[in-house]
């Protein structure tokens, strides 16, 4: 069964063609500035066709449409919904719904959904959210306000790069040999998260209701205080719209270095006082719910480091894993310097594993996508 994963970005569009089967890649590329001058591709429409023309036709991945089972979408929020689903009119107004809540990713994965759906109806369109790998329970998903806001509103803490994070969950248990782990993994990137995973399930994240929360992201606020964000608005006359837009794109570790959210320079302003101060407090917050997650869990047996900045930055897996002793974590700074790949970078009488794990989130989605297709063959045969 081949399955083609869509990412989609503002004014990009990601591919990769996958088999679900074994899965491997058959093929992968980017269309970038879509609708931008310069631009091949005025539209998404014009995208599509871009992306099918060099994946369908003879000696090409797909000898013939038909051969297409289905497109799988890494979506992010659609608020209680959860998935893998069909993506349908509700779907897609539930994601219309939630995009004030994620206004980076949301809009154009609508755009692009809706622009698979009309050139090409007779393809089934399937979102993995990325809130589907968690199930918190009651008690760490409800928020401190009115019960009805949760009940009416869906006002809770969801949780987001599940697949990220489920992928990471697979490779550990599967490189270590066990299924009863705990293991808090780092997904650390332009967009960062911790998951508190127990035998392969995330019972908690960092994340609240919103990708903007829990760390601070390259240009995403994290987590503050709701009386700060009412008090900073009060006292600069400024209303919603032009504050979620601060929030959402002026924040994070641009707006404290005053320079970018780009950690590779931040890494090389070492001199910067306010880079400094960005990374100092990129690592505190890892490391504030790295101690939470581990009190949650009741020990660790794994910490994992996915994403761009997880996977390639030294500086941060040391300052993370520094002092960790007394939790069994002590980290091989060589192997750590060193590391490339998928390897363990834990010194050899660290009682905990410390992997980094180059993040497969496509992978995920693909093969979701791929179940709920087969479900959805076998039951229509059932009937």
């Amino acid at each position: 069964m081949k399955i083609l994963v869509a990412n989609i970005g503002s004014t990009s569009f990601k591919f990769q063609l996958f088999e679900a089967s074994t899965g491997e890649v058959l093929a992968h590329g980017r269309i970038e500035r879509i609708g931008q001058p310069g631009g091949a591709c005025p539209d998404y429409e014009s995208a599509i066709d871009a992306c099918l023309a060099r994946l369908v036709g003879p000696g090409k991945p797909l000898a013939d449409l038909a051969d297409l089972a289905a497109i799988g979408f890494k979506a992010v929020h659609a608020g209680p919904r959860r998935g893998p689903c069909l993506v349908d009119e509700e779907v897609l107004s539930d994601m219309e719904r939630f995009s004030f809540l994620a206004p980076a990713h949301n809009p154009p994965y609508v755009k692009a959904m809706r622009a698979f759906k009309k050139s090409h109806p007779e393809i089934p369109l399937v979102a993995l959210f990325e809130t589907a790998f968690f199930e918190l329970p009651e008690a760490a998903r409800t928020y401190a306000i009115p019960l009805a806001w949760r009940n009416e509103l869906g006002i809770q803490r969801y949780g987001f790069h599940g697949a990220s994070h489920r992928y990471a969950a697979e490779r550990a248990s599967a490189l270590l040999g066990r299924k009863d782990l705990l293991q808090v993994s780092c997904h650390l990137g332009g967009s960062s998260s911790l998951a508190a995973i127990k035998n392969g399930r995330g019972i908690d994240s960092s994340f609240g209701m919103s990708p903007q929360s829990g760390l601070p992201h390259n240009n995403r606020v994290g987590d503050l205080d709701a009386f700060a964000l009412l008090f900073a608005m009060k006292e600069l006359g400024i209303g919603i719209d032009q504050m979620a837009g601060i929030l959402a794109r002026e924040s994070g570790l641009a707006g404290v270095s005053g320079l970018c959210g780009d950690l590779r320079d931040l890494e090389a302003a070492e001199e910067n006082q306010r880079a400094r101060l960005a990374l100092e407090i990129f690592v505190y917050w890892i490391r504030h719910y790295l101690g939470a997650f581990i009190l949650e869990l009741g020990g660790i047996d794994v910490l994992s480091f996915s994403g761009g900045i997880g996977e390639n930055s030294a500086f941060i897996r040391s300052e993370v894993c520094r002092d960790l002793d007394y939790f069994g974590v002590v980290l091989d700074e060589a192997r750590n310097r060193e590391a490339s790949g998928e390897r363990d970078i834990a010194a050899p009488e660290s009682e905990v594993r410390i992997l980094v794990i180059p993040a497969n989130e496509e992978w995920i989605v693909a093969r979701h996508t791929a179940e709920l297709i087969k479900e959805r063959s076998d039951g229509r045969q059932d009937h």
